[in-house]
């Protein structure tokens, strides 16, 4: 019994008069892959430490997301729970098995945490982000156990931590970024590029917040 994802790349193959198995085109894609050629790059991200801080805080906030900074990862727990009141939002957040996240003073706040996926019932959730994009002010997370992709998009209200040293200029470097930390053949299943709260302006171009996931996006930056 074949899949409709087997049938799909059985027609593809059908009309270019190929069965997927010759030697020159597995070698063509291998080459490739082992090559990971860099796109065009925007001048725009091509800064460094302050400067690639702030370039990252005004395009997040232009994405409509919020950002606050502190020093530390200690800071974290208390900037988060500052932000749930100050939005008049329950102290309740869920997490994943993150070590980083793991080691931070929970129990200093009178934040209630939950660890683990969300099967679609969190109101508040916090990740922790692989790595973040100066560019476009973009978060990038790699999925697993330590951040679950549905913290991602079921939660109204998504906190994701980024550290200042892991921000990128530009896409193609946070790639690189990915394929060095994981190698070939071992790379997350998903990785998702979040950039800003879910939104969408289809029906008569009016902006509708949460449309695909949370309507709240706010980052916690640490060590600008």
């Amino acid at each position: 019994m074949t899949s409709a994802r087997d049938d799909i790349l059985a027609n593809i193959r059908r009309s270019l008069g190929v069965n997927g198995a010759e030697r020159t085109r597995r070698q063509i894609v291998d080459e490739r892959v082992d090559r990971a050629p860099r796109g065009v790059i925007p001048a725009r991200g091509q800064v460094s430490g302050r400067e690639r801080v702030e370039l990252f805080r005004r395009q997040v906030e232009a994405s409509l997301a919020t950002i606050a900074e502190v020093a530390s990862p200690a800071e974290v727990p208390g900037a988060i729970a500052s932000f749930l009141r100050d939005h008049n939002l329950p102290a309740t957040v869920r997490r994943g098995e993150d070590p980083r996240l793991e080691a931070m003073p929970w129990a200093d706040t009178a934040l209630e945490v939950a660890t683990g996926v969300s099967a679609g019932r969190d109101l508040n959730a916090v990740s922790h982000a692989f790595g973040g994009v100066a560019e476009t002010g973009t978060l990038v997370m790699v999925s697993g156990p330590e951040n679950p992709s549905t913290l991602n998009f079921l939660p109204d209200n998504h906190i994701v931590v980024v550290n200042a040293r892991d921000l990128q200029g530009d896409y193609e470097s946070a790639w690189a970024k990915v394929r060095m930390a994981f190698g070939k053949g071992e790379m997350p299943r998903t990785v998702n590029f979040i950039t800003g709260p879910s939104r969408s302006g289809d029906i008569e171009q009016t902006l509708l917040l949460g449309a695909h996931g949370p309507r709240r996006l706010h980052v916690v930056l640490v060590g600008g």
